[in-house]
């Protein structure tokens, strides 16, 4: 929502743009298209671009005119950072992004917590960045107008499915110049929490719905603290509840607070209502300047996900096929690793690279992705607003404790999203457990300084082997043949102690720098035969 006066994308410090429907001309020239994707949000211009990477066309549709309003999901996380820099898209965010390291939590007032995430000089990414998703859908849709493999759609809606013919989808299409259709190879799903297609497909979220609810307002004032994340629990202006607060890019800063039970949302979100709120929250904060209210919104904490991400052609994927608590980050960067994942495999299997099997490893791994931040999420969630009486008293227990015992102010840590590791994946190898140490099959791939740039510059579009003597390189690539998918580095000593190598060891990493397989002592035939194992090949690529 915006103050009165102002439209849904009159905005304090962003410019939205407004998409015209294609021309009768242009969506008849295409009635056919190997991918379409429907939404094109963050997800599903991420997806269209992994797909562009690996060569393949596709038709993005979405039935708004512009972005979505409002700053909603804010932080990246670096392996999300990874992702947009193997799509192009990298440049404008490390421009305009503002990169942390820090939280602070408070309770009553006084600070009970200082975390810090991992990070060091030798990292090519900091471990989180803020930036209002207007940024975050522009900058990728740069990347996606500057490629010719990706036709956009805007004010085009999908009415309907049907996969009764041969080999193709049925997409019906509904725009301001009347109904049409488009035929689809494949269809990936990527409409949002209240996805159309999940509906018209029959399927249903399952999972835990959280009874916290909170008011997300973006506001525009001149405030010199600096990029760290604050958490305040049982705050003089939100008695009982919590408030969060982030620095965004403009001089934006979001301010989360949490509802009381007896609060009633529509109340909640009249202007005047929250307005009064923020101006509490900023006096907790002993900021006495003037400031503008940009947008404001609701949200609850809610743990649901599809059983299975796959409908014959159609994938579902970020909210539509799970939605989960917004604490520690997960949204947004989940559904962004969804995107890559499918998009590199999807890609694989329409060029021929990759038998169809490898397309049965994305719920596997991404579904594992989403109970993974289930598990963490879930455990944030309680903690940020408890559903129970008992969850109460042990949190406010915990919480007071920490005023004395800085131990205890570590149950408030978010534990920020990380990447999963898909160890019970078809797409990656049984792990050896010769290695003691290192990361293990299905771990994404550590990155590493190198004299002349990262290890992570240094791999293929396609698989990478990485070894640790010039003899066993050798091997691999005599064995590769013309196979030029399969890449093959060696890498200095000094990197080897990263990987907990030997000099016959092998790491062979997927196309999204998770791991497929390593062997402690290689050899080449057992590199060859695991990448056909794992791309799901008959015969080795000739």
């Amino acid at each position: 929502m915006r103050p009165a006066g102002r439209s849904d994308t009159d905005s304090l410090y962003f410019d939205y743009p407004h998409f015209q429907p294609p021309l009768a001309t242009e969506r008849n020239s295409r009635p056919h298209t190997p991918v379409a994707i429907v939404g094109a949000g963050p997800i599903g211009m991420t997806a269209a671009l992994a797909l562009a990477r690996e060569g393949v066309c596709s038709v993005l549709l979405d039935k708004k005119p512009t972005f979505n309003d409002g700053s909603r999901a804010i932080c990246v996380a670096r392996p999300s950072y990874y992702i947009l820099e193997q799509l192009g898209a990298i440049k404008p965010f490390l421009e305009k992004a503002l990169g942390w390291t820090t939280g602070r939590t408070f309770y009553r007032g006084q600070q009970i917590l200082e975390f810090q995430m991992a990070d060091s000089p030798g990292e090519k990414y900091r471990p989180m960045y803020n930036l209002q998703q207007q940024y975050i859908e522009q900058f990728l849709w740069q990347a996606v107008v500057a490629n010719p493999l990706i036709e956009s759609r805007w004010q085009t809606e999908v009415t309907g499915l049907d996969d009764s013919l041969t080999g193709s989808t049925r997409l019906n299409i509904q725009d301001p110049a009347g109904h049409y259709h488009l035929a689809a190879d494949w269809v990936l799903a990527c409409d949002g929490a209240h996805s159309p297609l999940r509906k018209m497909r029959g399927q249903q979220l399952k999972g835990e719905n959280f009874e916290g609810r909170y008011v997300i307002a973006d506001i525009q004032m001149h405030h010199d603290y600096p990029t760290i994340r604050r958490a305040l629990f049982d705050p003089a202006c939100r008695p009982g509840g919590t408030v969060l607060i982030h620095k965004q890019p403009d001089n934006i800063w979001r301010i989360d607070y949490q509802l009381k039970d007896d609060e009633s949302t529509d109340e909640a979100l009249q202007e005047q209502t929250v307005r009064d709120s923020v101006s509490a929250v900023l006096e907790e904060l002993d900021f006495t300047g003037p400031w503008e209210l940009e947008w404001w919104s609701v949200y609850t904490a809610n743990t649901l996900a599809l059983d299975d991400y796959r409908d014959g052609a159609v994938f579902f994927v970020g909210d539509s096929a799970h939605i989960v608590p917004i604490f520690g980050v997960r949204g947004l960067n989940n559904g962004l690793a969804d995107a890559a994942n499918i998009g590199w495999k999807l890609g694989w299997v329409i060029n021929g690279k990759a038998g169809t099997g490898l397309l049965d490893s994305y719920t596997p791994e991404r579904r594992g992705a989403t109970l993974d931040v289930f598990a963490n999420a879930s455990k944030s969630a309680r903690f940020m607003t408890p559903n129970t009486h008992g969850w109460r008293l042990m949190r406010d227990a915990a919480l007071s404790l920490a005023l004395s015992k800085p131990f205890a102010g570590e149950l408030a840590n978010p534990r920020q999203m990380t990447a999963f590791t898909y160890s019970e994946s078809p797409a990656v190898e049984p792990d050896d457990t010769a290695f003691t140490a290192g990361p293990a099959a299905g771990a994404v791939m550590p990155d590493a300084k190198l004299a002349d740039g990262y290890l992570s510059d240094c791999l293929g579009q396609g698989f990478t082997a990485l070894c640790f003597s010039p003899d066993t390189a050798a091997e691999i690539t005599a064995a590769r043949g013309r196979d030029t998918a399969l890449q093959v580095l060696t890498l200095s000593d000094s990197v080897a102690a990263n990987f907990a190598a030997g000099s016959h060891s092998v790491y062979l990493v997927r196309p999204d720098m998770h791991i497929a397989a390593r062997w402690y002592q290689s050899t080449a035939t057992q590199v060859i035969d695991a990448y056909h194992r794992v791309t799901f090949q008959q015969e080795p690529v000739q």
